[in-house]
């Protein structure tokens, strides 16, 4: 890489100097060798050293910083723990990063309303720990819980194995003080359970840093059922375990959580985590039922008739919180215990119609042999959201095929009825198969909506869009149905 010209240098002092004036101390790196801890985030085939990190410690700090960043046209990437899988924190070598770690209290515990206001580098398992003293949890929980943060999950309205009974991060999101790029402050909800006017709070959840920066997040708690039980269910076929899935929801059960494992990952995980796994079986679900004793006594005794009509091979309830914990213990660590047995992977995340799960499980396999890559499959069966992992090495020049092959399976998701993310986001992973589910029409009516939040597209430019244009044109493109009447489209 050619080494930057004066002018660039130039201007980077003097956006390191008024950094420094508003974020004093360390807040502001620029040491190439600290530079390298926020090259990626949890996607690191994608790695690009940023200009400058910005770490403040307030809203009034991360007001600041955008308004001068906004005045002087420089671009920002927000970053909260940097476990996104999609590239949605990968950073720019002309833009600065906003790192949101010390944002890391809970301010307010409130057991009445049910509610927790929490700065967005609290990490997701951090809220449940803060209330579960008193029987309360936080119910989305991501398989990087203790790690991701709540401002993240915001970003990419992060799932979990609990969230097919009680919702994504929308569902469990009350409010939000946000940063605009202008500088300005605003609230969007907040405690009380609904707000007047236009849905902004829902457009915010999954915006994935492009419209503002969350400084303040209000997450609804909820009360730990009485009782839960896991039941661990083995099939002979990635097809019959499907079946199953699509005929406990059809019975109208709808489970806290239903999770399931193809043969590679039950033997990554088995090998790892010890949870006590059947070696035997080609897929595994885990099926967790909650409330009362007696509803789940009831639940149980059907679900387990409905996986023995199904045709499973084995099967096995747990008798104490103890060995429902381990159960899950093991599916938690699924994609640690996956990367014990390759050198790399590539975890892929889309969502399709529950009903088509057998159908594309066995197309995956197909495609699996065609590119000469093994696939561990986990993914939240219930939710339909499938999470393949692309085992490969890219010692061995074979990360363009995993990629292909990724690309593939997304494009069978949306072949399918199903969509390009369940909910590790767009970010550069999908950026460039937006067009397989969204028409022209359709990506430039989202770019409008970037548009009035961020006029200048200095909030994560580069991200989700296969191809930006300018608000002014976009406009003009509104005018005359689309399309721009030159070839070359200037991007941000």
């Amino acid at each position: 890489m050619p080494a930057p010209n004066r002018a660039v240098l130039a201007r980077r002092d003097r956006i390191v100097a008024a950094l420094r004036a508003i974020v004093p101390g360390e807040g502001v790196i620029v040491d190439d060798v600290a530079l390298r801890a926020y090259e990626s985030d949890g996607i690191s085939a994608y790695k690009q050293k940023p200009m400058i990190v910005v770490l403040p410690g307030t809203t009034d700090q991360v007001s600041r910083v955008l308004k001068y960043c906004h005045a002087n046209t420089v671009k920002v990437v927000p970053r909260g723990g940097g476990t996104s899988l999609s590239g949605g924190a990968m950073p720019l070598e002309d833009g600065v990063v906003l790192g949101l770690g010390k944002f890391n209290r809970i301010r307010k515990i409130d057991f009445d309303n049910r509610v927790v206001v929490a700065e967005p580098g609290v990490t997701n398992l951090g809220i449940t720990n803060a209330v579960q003293h008193q029987g309360f949890y936080y119910a989305p929980d991501p398989s990087s819980q203790i790690a991701c943060t709540i401002g993240g999950n915001v970003a990419e309205n992060s799932g979990g194995v609990h969230c097919l009974k009680y919702g994504m991060t929308s569902n469990n999101v009350l409010g939000v003080e946000m940063v605009l790029m202008t500088g300005e402050v605003i609230r969007l909800g907040g405690a009380h359970l609904d707000s007047d006017g236009y849905d902004l709070l829902g457009i915010m959840n999954g915006s994935e840093g492009l419209l503002g920066v969350v400084t303040e997040v209000t997450v609804r708690i909820l009360r730990k059922s009485a009782t839960a039980q896991a039941l661990l269910l083995g099939f002979a076929s990635n097809e019959s375990a499907g079946d199953c899935v699509g005929a406990i929801i059809a019975a109208g059960i709808i489970p806290a959580g239903m999770e399931m494992m193809d043969r590679p990952a039950i033997h990554a995980v088995e090998d790892f985590v010890h949870a006590g796994y059947p070696l035997d079986v080609e897929a595994l679900l885990i099926v967790e039922l909650d409330g009362p004793a007696i509803e789940v006594g009831e639940l149980v005794a059907r679900v387990e008739a409905i996986s023995r009509d199904c045709g499973a091979i084995y099967l096995r309830v747990s008798n104490s919180e103890q060995e429902r914990e381990i159960f899950w213990a093991g599916r938690k660590a699924a994609f640690p215990a996956v990367g014990r047995i390759t050198p790399d992977y590539l975890c892929m995340d889309g969502t399709i119609p529950r009903a088509q799960l057998p159908l594309v499980l066995k197309r995956t396999d197909e495609l699996s042999k065609k590119y000469g890559l093994r696939i561990a499959n986990v993914f939240h069966a219930g939710d339909g959201n499938l999470h393949p992992l692309i085992l490969f090495d890219a010692n061995n020049g074979e990360l363009e095929r995993a990629e292909k092959l990724g690309a593939d399976i997304l494009r069978l998701c949306v072949e399918v009825g199903g969509v390009l993310t369940g909910e590790h986001g767009v970010g550069v992973e999908k950026r460039d198969l937006m067009p397989v589910m969204f028409t022209e029409i359709d990506l430039n009516q989202q770019q409008r909506l970037k548009c009035a939040f961020d006029p200048l597209g200095l909030l994560n430019p580069g991200k989700v869009f296969p191809q930006l244009h300018r608000c002014a044109e976009l406009g003009r493109l509104h005018v005359t149905g689309g399309r721009l009447p030159h070839p070359d489209i200037p991007r941000f």
